[in-house]
This record gives structure tokens, C-alpha cells and sequence, in this order.
């Protein structure tokens, strides 16, 4: 028999002839807090060739230009070479610890109420730091790839902007023309072979896509599946049917509808957005050695950082006002 103290009077909810109520609660937690975003599912994930991970960028082929029509009865060849160049992306730190103190851990397993808690906080840790990294993925604060400037990732978000491709689509103008338009762009640029995958945006933005394709063209947009479970609108454009797709971590200033909001989208080519990892691309748990206190301390981390990989032409940003 196990005996132990209990206050009656502390823990009842009602005291009355024939009746104590004491409080139960049911075993499940209720929880339904976001933890990922398929954009970070849908990138490419390669291991870092060393801190930071470099790699060389070809920019433009051997080309003898107008040159190379030359006298067929008296050739003289004009010397071309490779366009080339280095670049490189340091790779930054992500932890995130939880501590488990022993009287708590015993009170728990006694009680045999949350006997799963341990190893859901544990499983909540690394959801949470995934969180901050799909958040960081897109708006990381950092400035520069050769010169970091924070701990943060620099940003797929500011890298596209940095690479300069962007277009503003004015509040009375068609977002859907100005996405379009934005595609062909890429898709005409005679100096790379841009083949542009998806449309990134927050989903308020692409709500306001869906009201212009019903109310302008009586249109509604076919579906597809992007990942598991996750099915997303499609877009005609001359890269394709390009999917439509929702991003949470994509904000946006100001209240659509009052003329001074400003909704960002992004046109990407998936293939050319990495991210470069160290030691393995999930995060990796390790238990430290149990200190005085008797605590149980578990530290979740994460090395890498992403890369957008010809920001200045094979990726786009669209600034919607609205």
C-alpha cells in the first residue's frame, strides 16, 4: 500500500453531504500550436563542404559573340573562356534546451496521469526550434553571406530582395497579370534557363488572388498536392502551372483594403535554394550529465543555413499594395 499527505480542503472543488469533488482533467492535451511549413520540406537539403560551405557559380558560357562569324576561307578563332565565380554561405547554430527536474519526473510517473509528457515536451523542443528555423528560413536577419552581420540565417526573403529582381503591382492593378507578367520575365531572360516552381505568399494575399480570379473572371483555380496532406491552389503562367502556396512566417504591413498595405510575394525556383547542413539535417538531441541539481537536462541543435542560389535572376520578389 502506498500511503501519502493529501489536503482535502486545498484540492477539492466541492465539499457537501455525500459528495467530494476533486478535480480531474483529461489525458490528452489539447494542442494544435503550429510547428512546419512546407517550404523548408520543399527546398534541397545538401551536406556543408566545410564552415563556410562554398561552392563556384557560373554566370555566363564561353560565347564568342558576334566574333565567332569569321571568313570561312581564313579563320582566325577569337579565345573565350568560362564565366566563374566563388561563393560561399557560413554556416550559424540552433539550440534550444529543456530541463526535467527529478521531483516533478517522479510526481509525474506516481500520479500515472501525463505518463506521455516527458516525451512529448522532449518531441514540443525540437518542433519548437524547427519553428524558429522555418520562420528564420525566410526572414533571418542576417545581411550578407560573406560578411555575416547576426547569428541569424540570412533570410531566403532578403536574399531575393538583395539579388534585386522585384516589381510592386499598384493597389488597382490585377495581381494575378502582375504575378504572370513577373513569370514571364524570368522565363524570357536569354541569358539563363530560369524555370521558376513555386509562388510563395502569405495566405491572406492569396485569398485576395482567389476573390480577383471569381470576381474578374469567374475562375476557380484548380488544386494540387505539394506535400502530405497539403493541397494548394495552381496558377497558369508560362512557366507552368505554378503553385499557389500558403506561408504563415510571410507577413505583411498594413490592412488590405486601406490602400497602404503591402503583401509580398515570392517567385522561386526551389531546385536553387539549399540548405547546407552539418552533422545531419534534422535536429540532433543530446542528454548532458546530471549536475547537482538533479536535474535532467536534454539540449536540442541545429548547424547550417541556407542559400538562395541565383538570387539576381531565377527568383522574384512581388510587393502587392492593397
Amino acid at each position: 500500500m502506498n500511503i501519502r499527505f493529501a489536503d482535502i480542503h486545498a484540492a477539492a472543488d466541492y465539499i457537501g453531504p455525500g459528495a467530494i469533488e476533486v478535480p480531474l482533467y483529461q489525458t490528452e492535451i489539447f494542442d494544435i500550436c503550429r510547428r512546419s511549413s512546407p517550404f523548408g520540406q520543399r527546398i534541397k537539403q545538401v551536406p556543408a563542404t566545410g564552415h563556410p560551405s562554398r561552392f563556384f557559380e557560373e554566370t555566363a558560357i564561353p560565347n564568342p559573340g558576334s566574333a565567332g562569324f569569321v571568313n570561312p576561307r581564313s579563320i582566325s578563332p577569337t579565345v573565350v573562356s568560362p564565366t566563374r565565380v566563388e561563393r560561399s554561405v557560413p554556416l550559424k547554430a540552433l539550440v534550444s534546451q529543456i530541463n526535467y527536474n527529478l521531483f516533478d519526473v517522479e510526481l509525474g510517473h506516481q500520479q500515472q496521469q501525463f505518463a506521455y509528457l516527458q516525451a512529448k515536451d522532449l518531441a514540443d523542443t525540437v518542433s519548437g526550434l524547427m519553428v524558429e528555423h522555418d520562420v528564420a528560413l525566410w526572414n533571418g536577419n542576417d545581411t550578407s553571406l560573406s560578411a555575416p552581420t547576426t547569428m541569424q540565417y540570412f533570410g531566403v526573403a532578403g536574399q531575393i530582395a538583395a539579388g534585386g529582381q522585384t516589381t510592386t503591382i499598384a493597389t488597382t492593378a490585377s495581381i494575378v497579370d502582375g504575378l504572370k507578367s513577373a513569370v514571364a520575365q524570368m522565363v524570357a531572360n536569354n541569358g539563363y534557363q530560369v524555370r521558376p516552381s513555386a509562388i510563395y505568399a502569405n495566405p491572406v494575399l492569396l485569398d485576395l488572388i482567389d476573390r480577383e480570379m471569381k470576381t474578374e473572371f469567374n475562375v476557380v483555380l484548380n488544386t494540387e498536392n505539394i506535400t502530405g496532406g497539403v493541397r494548394v491552389k495552381m496558377l497558369s503562367t508560362q512557366a507552368g502551372d505554378l503553385p499557389l502556396i500558403p506561408d504563415w512566417s510571410l507577413s505583411y504591413t498594413g490592412t488590405p483594403g486601406s490602400g497602404s498595405a503591402v503583401l509580398p510575394a515570392y517567385i522561386v525556383t526551389e531546385d536553387l535554394i539549399e540548405y547546407h547542413w552539418l552533422g545531419d539535417p534534422t535536429p540532433r538531441i543530446f542528454e548532458l550529465g546530471l549536475p547537482n541539481s538533479l536535474t535532467q537536462q536534454y539540449v536540442a541543435v541545429k548547424f547550417g543555413a541556407v542559400v538562395v542560389k541565383g538570387a539576381n535572376y531565377a527568383h522574384y520578389q512581388v510587393l502587392v499594395d492593397r
